[in-house]
């Protein structure tokens, strides 16, 4: 009897010891239609390893405006998450103002820690004033969708290759009696698409923290997206309900992050689905802007515990094992090399559907933010515009871009 309560005492005992040293880190991501499945595959790997480690996942970001907004106002009212995910154009704001803390002082103190371990490009996108503030998580760059049935149905069997190639296939697929041949996503979070054409004329949208709005190339811009939009007939669809119609066999082409093609491949209908490179507007764009998020620490606990229980979580996600769950579970691709050279060594030749935004990362270019506090509301100034241009409200470009240019000057710093 004594060796039984003696031994139900270390038991409890054991068991009050390891409840103690559990440690409980809150932790927050966006589009939960996209990574709701990332991070299920990664948690069984992740308890394994780090049993004492307990994630609580906070509600997911709607969408990376809402993600920085959400972080801006937690940081007021002292309710951050330890670990945030951000889009890569939302980091320098959370940096500037002390929110988002630097890595600096978590990777000097791994012995084993290899920055090589991500693309130089992708990991600069994350540095300020040369310290590491973010590791990468997931990239993504734009990609055409196509559903080749429909197009082979029209005698197209070549993919477009310019802007031009794709409203001649609008044509002859308009003719062959498909109602919406194309959706094109203008509506992407952070005037991405836009940001796209100025980069496929090698042209930033913000230049020495001067917005670039009254550029030529940006008219340039703003005229193929009409174009696009008028004479292919585009219906001005909501990006979700796009992607599911796509998705359904109902849309021939689909403009959009490579980011979604996990979650097109898990509700594709009965279709032969293709992806191509992004269509130019002469040639091959000369640029495109990185898209994808990375992680933050955005930790305010004086438990040195739980700061360390928050970068071994987003050290682990970033990690060779985690980064490979994100290609495998989506559309985007992994900043580890370990991940793309070692784990992934055969996945790609056997998802050549992925493959095709690997082949576009000597594109890569910087998703870039508007300067000064107002940053959100240029991106909302300039997704109104767009808006416009799809609805026919705004006929005359040169006059919609004069407007820009204004509304943008009033909500510029010193504007």
């Amino acid at each position: 009897m004594k060796y039984t309560l003696t031994a139900m005492a270390v038991a409890l005992s054991a068991t009050a010891a390891y409840a103690e040293d559990k440690v409980t880190i809150e932790f927050a991501y966006p589009y939960s239609h996209l990574f709701d499945v990332t991070y299920g595959a990664m948690m069984p790997a992740f308890k394994e390893a780090h049993p004492n480690i307990e994630v609580k996942f906070r509600a997911t970001y709607e969408s990376y405006e809402d993600g920085t907004n959400t972080v801006l106002r937690e940081a007021v009212s002292g309710n951050l998450p330890d670990v945030t995910m951000q889009g890569l154009n939302r980091q320098a704001p959370l940096v500037e103002k002390g929110i988002a803390q630097s890595l600096e002082p978590f990777i000097s103190a791994e012995a084993d820690f290899e920055k090589d371990g991500y693309h130089q490009a992708m990991l600069s996108l994350s540095t300020f004033d040369d310290a590491v503030y973010g590791l990468p998580f997931s990239i993504s760059l734009p990609v055409g969708y196509y559903n080749m049935d429909i197009l082979r149905e029209g005698g197209i069997e070549e993919l477009p290759q310019t802007w031009d190639d794709v409203i001649a296939a609008c044509k002859t697929m308009k003719a062959n009696g498909i109602d919406n041949p194309i959706f094109w996503g203008w509506n992407i979070t952070g005037n991405w698409f836009m940001q796209a054409l100025l980069w496929s004329q090698d042209s930033a949208i913000v230049d020495n923290g001067k917005v670039t709005m009254d550029s030529p190339e940006a008219l340039v811009a703003l005229e193929q997206m009409q174009e696009i939009f008028t004479e292919c007939e585009m219906q001005n669809l909501e990006w979700k309900a796009a992607l599911a119609s796509f998705s359904a066999g109902e849309i021939g082409m689909m403009f959009w992050s490579t980011s979604a093609l996990g979650a097109v491949e898990r509700s594709q209908g009965d279709f032969e689905l293709v992806t191509g490179p992004f269509p130019g507007l002469e040639g091959a764009p000369k640029g495109l802007p990185a898209g994808g998020n990375a992680a933050m620490l955005t930790s305010t606990s004086d438990d040195p515990k739980v700061r360390e229980a928050a970068w071994t979580w987003l050290k682990y996600i970033t990690s060779g094992d985690g980064a490979a769950e994100v290609a495998k579970t989506t559309g985007y691709m992994p900043p580890n090399k370990a991940a793309n050279e070692i784990i992934l060594a055969d996945f790609y030749e056997q998802n050549p559907n992925k493959q095709t935004a690997v082949d576009q990362l000597p594109l890569l270019r910087d998703w870039l933010a508007y300067p000064g506090d107002n940053g959100l509301a240029i991106t909302q100034v300039i997704y109104d515009g767009i808006e416009r241009i799809v609805t026919g409200d705004a006929t005359d470009m040169k006059e919609l871009q004069e407007e820009l240019v204004e509304e943008i000057a009033d909500l510029l710093p010193n504007g």
